[in-house]
């Protein structure tokens, strides 16, 4: 696996651009439990929030160890 990407001549790390792609999806993430009600349940939502970003960052770094090296 690489670990900078070339974007236009800028050494960009790929750890960089997996957390935006993670923050997009938690965003999404967050939007739906907020629409089907289920922060009702959660006891702090801003922690349970940035649990689940940590979760999907993981899982697209592993995730990327398999389909790119």
């Amino acid at each position: 696996m690489t670990y900078e990407l070339d974007l236009f001549g800028v050494q960009v790390p790929s750890l960089l651009l997996w957390s935006v792609v993670a923050y997009v999806l938690a965003r999404g993430v967050s939007r739906v439990m907020g629409r089907i009600g289920l922060y009702r349940h959660v006891w702090h939502p801003a922690l349970f929030d940035f649990a689940a970003y940590v979760c999907i960052v993981t899982d697209l770094v592993f995730g990327s160890k398999e389909f790119f090296t």
